[in-house]
């Protein structure tokens, strides 16, 4: 006796199952890295933009950035030597025309 396999056809049921998966998916993890630090930095620089940058210890550089990595940052000053900053110890930081008039210390 020859017998025949019958299948039955499942891409209507295929359909169906991949919907239902798509509603249970995860959103993906954003990237770790999304280049606003890279951006802001740049711009500071082509713009030779005064910063003030406040550490966590309170005390405030006032300077061009001349150039950053993924850990330190270059701080220009014009009347004082030129610090290399850790981004560790950075509490803040602002443009410099963004400080406040009556704030003084």
């Amino acid at each position: 006796m020859n017998r025949k396999l019958i299948r039955p056809d499942l891409s209507e049921h295929k359909d169906q199952f991949q919907s239902s998966v798509k509603m249970y998916r995860r959103k993906p993890i954003p990237p770790e890295q999304t280049n606003a630090e890279s951006f802001y930095y740049l711009k500071q620089m082509t713009n030779k933009t005064r910063m003030v940058i406040v550490l966590k210890d309170g005390e405030q550089i006032r300077g061009t950035i001349e150039w950053y990595d993924k850990s330190a940052l270059k701080v220009h000053r014009l009347h004082e030597s030129n610090l290399l900053l850790l981004k560790d110890n950075v509490k803040y930081m602002y443009k410099e025309n963004e400080d406040k008039a009556g704030d003084v210390d």
